[in-house]
Parts: structure tokens; sequence; C-alpha cells
């Protein structure tokens, strides 16, 4: 079974940090790409962060670079988004995602990710 669980969201101050984890199980993790989307209330889930496949290479949206990192621990199979100097417009729902067969030009791209977790709430109050 493939599992994929959030934990971390909570409310906070727009301009403080907040890192979210997310536990997988199930398949293979340590060569699979991993990734962060987000879906705010009446929009779109959009690309957040992904780390691409074993190599440690990452990939952000422009809109949280040089604010939020992604990183990942094989020994644990977990995958972090560490989320600095938050913003109003960074309040969502989290979901981590993963996939063993995606190629690079889809790496943004929400239906290209076979496994998803349930999501975790963000609130960013200004």
């Amino acid at each position: 079974q493939v599992q994929l669980v959030e934990s971390g969201g909570e409310s906070v101050q727009a301009g403080e940090s907040l890192r979210l984890s997310c536990a997988a199980s199930g398949f293979a993790f340590r060569t699979a790409t991993v990734a962060w989307f987000r879906q705010a209330p009446g929009k779109e889930r959009e690309f957040v962060a992904a780390l691409w496949r074993s190599t440690g290479r990452t990939y952000f949206a422009d809109s949280v670079k040089g604010r939020f990192t992604i990183s990942r621990d094989n020994a644990k199979n977990t995958v972090d988004l560490q989320m600095n100097s938050l913003k109003p417009e960074d309040a969502a729902v989290y979901y981590c995602a993963a996939s063993n067969a995606l190629i690079l030009s889809s790496l943004r791209t929400d239906q290209h990710y076979a496994y998803w977790g349930q999501g975790t709430q963000v609130t960013v109050s200004s």
C-alpha cells in the first residue's frame, strides 16, 4: 500500500517560518522524484518545489524561490518543506507527491504524479 502523510501545517503570521514533513511508505522512495504542491480555496493546485529522483537537484516555483527549501531523509523515508518569510499568498493546503515514472519536463505538472498525500493546512495572516 502506497502512503504519503503530511504533517506540520498550522496558522502563522506573515514573515514567520514553518516546516512541513511528509512520511512515505509502500514504494521506492529513494529513487522517486518527490514534490510539494499547494491549493488555495477557489484556486487550481500549483507546483511549489521538487527534488529530482536521487540526484539531490531541487526545483522551485518562482513565487517561493529563495524562501522555501525541499529536502529528503532516505533513512526515515521523509521529505520536508522548509518555508521561510511566509506571505499571506502562501496560505493553502499543502500536498506531498511522488513519482518513479516522471520525466523532467513533467516535474511541475501535478497530473503526472502517481502518489499523493492527504494534505496539511497552512494559514498565514498579515
